[in-house]
């Protein structure tokens, strides 16, 4: 579900949060420490200091949507740099929920220009 989100900007907040924070505190962290706007199209994501649960916090006009996922087995391939707040492309985002890195290249590179083939 959270892989078909209608948000513009996805923004991964690094490091570790505490999961007992709810939409109030969550919104504190955006807000405050990373000096974010709550009220643009974005969703925020947080994960715990375990890796295996997130939660995912998106204003929807009239009121904030908070999501929570736990892994049954696996954990989030989350980074690490607590002061840190990155905009996740679409791609990202699908590889942070498969479990996989989200700095990692790109299987195949795309060819600049066109080639010929004899």
């Amino acid at each position: 579900m959270l892989k078909d989100l209608p948000a513009a900007n996805i923004f991964i907040v690094c490091g570790h949060t505490d999961m007992r924070k709810s939409i109030d505190g969550l919104a504190a962290i955006v807000r405050q420490q990373h000096k974010l706007d709550l009220f643009s199209d974005s969703l925020f994501l947080f994960c715990g200091r375990r890796r295996d649960r997130l939660k995912a916090l998106l204003w929807e006009g009239d009121g904030f949507l908070l999501f929570y996922k736990r892994l049954e087995s696996g954990r989030f391939n989350w980074p690490r740099n607590e002061q840190e707040v990155r905009n996740l492309t679409r791609e990202q985002f699908v590889r942070l929920m498969q479990g996989l890195s989200i700095d990692q290249p790109k299987a195949i590179k795309k060819i600049e220009g066109g080639i010929d083939i004899c």
